[in-house]
């Protein structure tokens, strides 16, 4: 007031000061506090407001990473961050965390001896031509020098990965698995996990096309399918069976084979057969006649084994599924057939396999007809078969049988609907999709028993998939089935959530228990009651299922979880195995059950009373040799 006068602050006013930094008033001008931690910068101070703008504290990150003032564990990556640090994971090269410490990873070695490149979650596989891979583990995908967490264990990681392959692509579906990452609407969001999947505003549950555009849901003839996506627009088929994959559905499809012989004169209407040849004047047609050579227009097949019951004698020596009277090798198990040469006589009993005229023993190209053995480059394989030992055009990296030129790759999309419990209707058919090019088989209803099997038949074999329950409705029956003969005889590996008595006591008490469950079907009475009540029932069935093993954890399926399983399968010393597990944890091991009771057989899945199954990222391979493991349980039995 002119006879007081205070220090006016205006020099702080200018905020000289770095931020967060104190500015502290002095008498004259201002004085600023050190800078703040993780910062370095020398004193700052002054006089004058035009001096504190024009003349800034200024303050300097320190990184505590390269001056060492961390306090990461050795061996860890530190992340410098603006006025501090972050400690991340162990180094490449080293295994651990900020915890435990990092400790440099054990050198991991491939089968022949040489240091792996893989990626510290991919095993090293020797290929046959000596060549290595890298394959990720359980849990995990990518291409096997990168893998990434796989939730749902279809073949695609969680998240991006640096790498070009496909599988190195991020999942549209983290959680359901889904390995042809169908996507309609191009959304992004999977086919399996997209409420909308082809994104016409109409949720999938309401749409009568849920994978074709047709916000009108048009429908003219009243089936399950709008007119956008049904292939036969006037005529009710719910089935969509068709054929020929012409577009038309054999419901309005004057040929449904394809073969340019209209149905009402086709002796076969399904089978393209342009020669219409009947050789027992039955009246069907060589091409589709399961007893060509005798008559029976019935076509009666109780077993459904493809052999009519006219000819079917059930006779089969070495228990291969094929009866002896079109068994290429009678006495030798060889569920295969594969006979190279074509000569009638089976490569598991026949000497020279290619009839090349060098016997197999000698011969460097044991199925590929190379009667001068040449080998260029003198590594025991001729170069008729280098790299693709059965000359069928597909390299033995990719071929799941190499040494069969009719099994290539897993295929499931040509499948055997087999109905085990035919009569009544307690419950209605399983209906199967397959997806994937043949590799994914989803099952929408709640249904009898039944199987999908594929038309391949296997003698060694090993079998692997992704199951998966999509639902929390019910807790019922799934699973696998191997070494399909008939309908009568075949192995289920099965799984029930929850312990349950068959609501049907007729013709016996039948009680399920939880867990997985691995049995052999060698049915008297083939499919109906007493199969169907024999297959819910854990335990021995007399005349009707054996029980192999059975998880003694006594464990159920969850709700909304992929399981991964293995199954390794030596019809000829009758070895089994098979494993499961959930994410990378091994959840149960039969460990080796030896049975001879089917020697051989198809492939496929089986469901029982369980609706939205989901079996992913199918993959069968041909394998014939005997596991380390099977001895010391052969010896161990005797």
């Amino acid at each position: 007031n002119g006879s007081h006068c205070a220090d006016v602050n205006e020099d702080c006013n200018a905020h000289p000061c770095f931020p967060r930094v104190r500015c502290i008033n002095t008498s004259p001008g201002f004085r600023c506090e050190a800078c703040p931690p993780g910062y370095s910068g020398a004193a700052h101070e002054g006089v004058g407001l035009a001096f504190a703008k024009a003349n800034k504290q200024v303050c300097t990150d320190i990184n505590e990473c390269e001056t060492g003032q961390h306090n990461c564990v050795p061996n860890s990556v530190c992340v410098n961050t603006r006025g501090s640090f972050q400690c991340g994971p162990c180094q490449p090269g080293f295994v651990g965390d900020q915890e435990s410490g990092c400790q440099r990873r054990p050198q991991r070695f491939c089968p022949d001896g040489t240091p792996s490149p893989c990626h510290e979650k991919a095993d090293c596989v020797l290929e046959r031509d000596g060549s290595r891979s890298c394959v990720c583990a359980v849990g995990w995908a990518g291409n096997g020098l990168l893998c990434g967490r796989d939730t749902d264990l279809d073949g695609f990681p969680d998240e991006k990965l640096r790498c070009p392959e496909r599988n190195c692509r991020k999942d549209n579906c983290v959680t359901v698995p889904n390995s042809g990452q169908e996507d309609v609407d191009r959304d992004g969001i999977g086919d399996a996990c997209d409420p909308d999947a082809d994104g016409d505003g109409v949720p999938n549950e309401k749409d009568n096309c849920p994978l074709v555009r047709n916000p009108d849901q048009r429908n003219a003839d009243g089936d399950k399918w709008g007119d956008a996506c049904d292939n036969c627009r006037s005529q009710k088929n719910d089935d969509q069976k068709d054929t020929d994959q012409d577009g038309r559905g054999d419901a309005c499809d004057d040929d449904i084979d394809g073969d340019r012989i209209r149905n009402t004169v086709d002796n076969c209407p399904r089978v393209p057969n342009t020669d219409q040849k009947d050789s027992d004047g039955d009246g069907i047609g060589d091409a589709c006649d399961n007893c060509p050579q005798k008559s029976n227009p019935d076509q009666r097949d109780v077993d459904h084994d493809f052999v009519g019951d006219a000819c079917d004698s059930d006779q089969d020596q070495d228990g291969d599924g094929h009866q002896d009277s079109r068994d290429n090798c009678p006495t030798v198990p060889n569920s295969a057939q594969e006979d190279s040469d074509h000569d009638g006589q089976g490569d598991a009993c026949d000497d020279d396999d290619d009839n090349d005229g060098v016997p197999d023993s000698r011969d460097n190209c044991r199925v590929v007809p190379n009667p001068g053995q040449e080998d260029s480059n003198g590594d025991g394989v001729g170069d008729a078969c280098q790299d693709d030992f059965d000359a069928d055009k597909v390299v033995d990296k990719i071929d799941v049988c190499p040494e069969n030129a009719e099994v290539t790759l897993t295929d499931f999309r040509a499948f055997q609907t087999v109905v085990l419990d035919p009569e009544g209707d307690a419950h209605i058919d399983p209906n199967w999709v397959v997806l994937n090019q043949g590799m994914e088989i989803v099952q929408t209803m709640n249904s009898d028993p039944g199987l999908a099997v594929g038309y391949t038949a296997f003698n060694g074999v090993d079998f692997e998939g992704t199951f998966h329950v999509n639902t929390v409705t019910d807790d019922d029956y799934a699973g696998l089935i191997f070494g399909y003969q008939d309908s009568s005889s075949f192995y289920v590996v099965m799984w029930k959530q929850m312990e349950q008595t068959y609501w049907q006591a007729n013709p016996f008490r039948a009680v399920a228990e939880p867990g997985i469950q691995l049995k052999a079907v060698k049915s008297t009475t083939g499919p109906g009651e007493q199969l169907r009540n024999a297959l819910w029932h854990t335990g021995d069935t007399a005349s009707q299922v054996r029980l192999l093993w059975k998880d003694p954890r006594n464990v159920g399926w969850k709700d909304k979880t992929s399981y991964r399983w293995f199954l390794q399968h030596r019809p000829q010393v009758g070895y089994i195995r098979v494993r499961f597990y959930e994410g990378p944890e091994l959840v149960a091991d039969s460990n080796v059950v030896l049975d001879t009771t089917m020697r051989g057989g198809r492939l496929g899945v089986f469901c029982f009373s369980q609706e939205n199954i989901i079996w992913a990222n199918l993959r069968y391979r041909c394998n014939d040799t005997i596991p380390e493991d099977y001895e010391a349980q052969r010896v161990q039995l005797t």
